[in-house]
């Protein structure tokens, strides 16, 4: 598969990706080319804590989607301290 900081590598290259994820990777590929700008940025986990738990929370209710339609701007981010344990 790959860490957060592969996928991220993969997204940014330009070559045919030929690991597990290779068709996810090509598809991604295909899509930034919808956009007039595309950025993909590793942000490590300790300055993106929201997301991570976020992530994680769909991950462990194996949940398709999340917040699908949804208006984020009217959210409130919990704070850590919110939280019961830390992330991995």
């Amino acid at each position: 598969m790959g860490d957060s900081k592969s996928v991220i590598k993969k997204c940014q290259a330009t070559s045919t990706d030929k690991s597990v994820i290779g068709a996810i990777i090509s598809d991604i590929q295909k899509k930034k080319a919808d956009f007039q700008e595309v950025i993909f940025q590793f942000i490590h986990r300790s300055e993106n804590t929201y997301a991570h738990r976020l992530a994680k929370s769909v991950l462990e209710k194996e949940e398709d989607t999340y917040l699908m339609g949804e208006d984020l701007e009217g959210l409130a981010f919990a704070s850590a301290e919110t939280w019961l344990k830390e992330p991995d």
